[in-house]
């Protein structure tokens, strides 16, 4: 998150967090021999997007709400993957490009605009100040929320669809965790443009005084992602999820026979297919609510709730749990071994043991040699006696 938005973009909404998505549906003959492999991915997928979300609710720097928001769709994907919806992952994989790319660098645009202020509290009221990125951060909203006939309704609400129909053990509970998330991310999306385009300035007057949309070199590529992210799904829904299923994917990913959840998911009934939307719009209202209506009613909950919300905003802990875990006995095994097994037994018994023995005894040997002629004289004389007790005792025997 310390890059600059632009690297964040690519990273985390077009490439390298996605990679595994790809990565496993691209795997899919080996998943679609093993439900357990699949049952698995499920269960890390419906937890992550649910964890992400929640974690997302109370997080104030605007690239941090959004790193997590796609922390979250992973999640949604890997759902898929895990019910063998493998072409609705990779749909949402491709709308998602879009719409968190937009977001992304709708972020940049304004921290530009703010002189590289990323904390939300310290923005509000820039609606009017700069619209045009106003206007593509609500468009990226609405996608990655999910609103009808934008990229995120068609690919998200496909996922919720399939894992609803999905067969393995953890299918069901991926399902309701992602209409939980989706809820959730109605909420953290639109408290995200409310803190930062509505209400009363919350920056300086120097800050406020200096802010200015951005340039058209920032501005362009907003226009651009904004196009797919209202269009990529009503354009590409038949070719990923559709009738021309087949004839786009040809043998890139494999689905078993006994895999009918492409199928499935079109048959379900009328409000399983709209929850997605009623979540999204009490994710709105609620957000509307906190933070327009009433905007002391998040400050009052999250007092009447400091537990919860301190532990949301530590990420439930999980880097704290990791050091514990994982940090601390690698470092006390690496102090261990450094001190113990590097200093003690390997310097001690090998270079170090064998240098300071060998100057032991040199030590005692210089000692012999004082320089005194007396001394050299006496110990000849001592040796002339030996020699000649040796050889008395060897002629009497």
């Amino acid at each position: 998150m310390e890059g600059p938005t632009p690297v964040s973009a690519l990273i985390h909404a077009a490439t390298m967090v996605t990679a595994g998505v790809f990565m496993l549906a691209r795997m899919s003959p080996l998943f679609e021999l093993s439900s357990s492999a699949l049952t698995f991915v499920t269960f890390i997928g419906a937890t992550t997007a649910f964890f992400a979300a929640t974690v997302g609710l109370v997080q104030n720097d605007i690239k941090r709400v959004i790193a997590y928001s796609t922390c979250s769709q992973l999640g949604y994907m890997f759902v898929a993957l895990g019910v063998g919806a493998y072409g609705p992952a990779i749909f949402h994989l491709f709308t998602h490009a879009f719409f968190k790319a937009l977001l992304f660098l709708g972020a940049g645009s304004v921290i530009h605009a703010v002189s590289d202020e990323q904390d939300m509290r310290r923005m509000g009221g820039l609606r009017k100040h700069i619209p045009k990125t106003y206007w593509m951060m609500v468009i990226g909203t609405l996608a990655l929320t999910g609103f009808p006939f934008t990229a995120g309704y068609y690919s998200k609400d496909a996922i919720i669809e399939a894992a609803f129909v999905g067969h393995n053990s953890f299918a069901l509970y991926g399902w309701g965790m992602t209409v939980i998330a989706a809820a959730l991310t109605s909420f953290y999306s639109w408290r995200l443009i409310f803190m930062t385009f509505h209400g009363k300035p919350r920056a300086s007057a120097d800050v406020m005084h200096h802010i200015h949309e951005s340039p058209l070199v920032m501005l362009v590529p907003l226009f651009v992602l904004a196009a797919g992210a209202l269009f990529a799904g009503i354009v590409f829904e038949g070719a990923f999820i559709g009738e021309g299923y087949g004839e786009f994917w040809h043998a890139a990913i494999y689905t078993g026979a006994e895999n009918h959840v492409l199928h499935d998911m079109h048959e379900i009934s009328f409000w399983i297919a709209f929850l997605p939307t009623i979540c999204m719009a009490v994710g709105f209202v609620t957000a509307y609510m906190f933070y327009i209506a009433r905007p002391s009613l998040a400050k009052e909950t999250a007092q009447r709730n400091r537990g919860l919300y301190q532990f949301l905003l530590n990420k439930w802990y999980f880097d704290e749990l990791y050091d514990f875990l994982f940090v601390r006995p690698a470092q006390w095994l690496g102090r261990f071994l450094w001190k113990t097994g590097d200093g003690r037994v390997i310097d001690g018994l090998g270079p170090d043991g064998v240098s300071a023995r060998v100057i032991d005894v040199t030590g005692r040997v210089v000692r012999l040699q004082s320089g005194y002629l007396y001394h050299y004289a006496f110990a000849m004389l001592i040796g002339v006696a030996a020699l000649v007790t040796w050889m008395m005792l060897g002629g009497a025997n």
